[in-house]
């Protein structure tokens, strides 16, 4: 069976993700499409339509992919401003044309927002490094995107923004003490799961985005001082050369759902095996 194909709509703009590569970690889009890859047999197409104007591949469009990701981004939808309405107009595009759809934090507000919802800064503030008791409701506990989830688990996570109102036609999946973790939305005949965290990020991944972070931690007193800063760096570091490591995992209160691969990237893997492949196959 030939692979299924991917568009992944990286989020970021270029400055952001030169920022992310010179801090250790990968462009958002890139990095993105080689865990997709490494979970199913897919081809990835990656467009950056916060740069400008989206052009596909010759002779490609929106119906060539069997799918379509959103990473998460630096920007927040609020501000407004083309970079991000060319988003938010793709992804109504993505839930007209009905085929599988996943967002990943930034990922998920854009799909919040073109289905009519708001997003909002968050007003208890920036959750940074590890979302904590992320907990399924009924409904998520159910559902195909938290197979072989933990019904409570932590996450890599990066964000000050929420989810101030849901779209009309949506099932919250989880949630924490800061807000909405997780849902489906449902809109135009097309179906986004979402998450407000990151599945696809690996520590060294979170590491960089700490110090490319590193003025706004310190400026909202996540870190009282740049060597504190520094030793969460080292840590983290230290957790992707080992993520078993006793220590570390138990003084930064860590569960299966970051510390085993397979598990943290169960929500990705769940979607490609229960959504895209299948689709997929009955188009071929």
């Amino acid at each position: 069976m030939s692979r299924a194909n991917v568009l992944v709509i990286d989020g970021n703009r270029a400055a952001t993700r030169a920022q992310q590569v010179a801090a250790g970690g990968s462009a958002s889009g890139e990095g993105y499409a080689e865990v997709l890859a490494t979970l199913a047999q897919v081809h990835c197409e990656i467009v950056h339509p916060a740069d400008g104007e989206v052009h596909f591949s010759p002779g490609a469009g929106l119906g060539s992919f069997d799918a379509v990701a959103i990473t998460g981004s630096a920007l927040n939808v609020y501000d407004g401003g083309a970079h991000i309405e060319r988003q938010v107009e793709l992804a109504r595009a993505v839930f007209a044309a009905g085929m599988p759809f996943f967002g990943s934090c930034w990922g998920m507000q854009v799909a919040v927002t073109a289905a009519g919802g708001r997003i909002r800064p968050n007003p208890l503030g920036r959750e940074f490094g590890f979302g904590r008791r992320i907990e399924l409701t009924a409904a998520g506990r159910s559902h195909a995107m938290f197979a072989h989830k933990p019904t409570v688990f932590e996450a890599i996570t990066v964000h000050r923004d929420d989810v101030g109102e849901l779209p009309p036609d949506c099932t919250v999946l989880a949630r924490n003490e800061m807000g909405v973790q997780a849902l489906e939305v449902r809109h135009a005949g097309g179906a986004c799961w979402g998450v407000q965290y990151h599945p696809e990020y690996t520590f060294a991944e979170i590491a960089a985005t700490a110090l490319r972070y590193g003025p706004t931690l310190l400026g909202e007193s996540l870190f009282a001082d740049p060597r504190e800063l520094d030793a969460y760096v080292t840590e983290l570091r230290g957790l992707m050369a080992d993520p078993q490591d006793l220590r570390l995992g138990w003084k930064h209160g860590l569960g299966p759902g970051v510390r085993h691969r397979a598990c943290q990237l169960a929500e990705l893997s769940n979607w490609l095996q229960s959504q895209v492949l299948p689709y997929a196959q009955r188009r071929r």
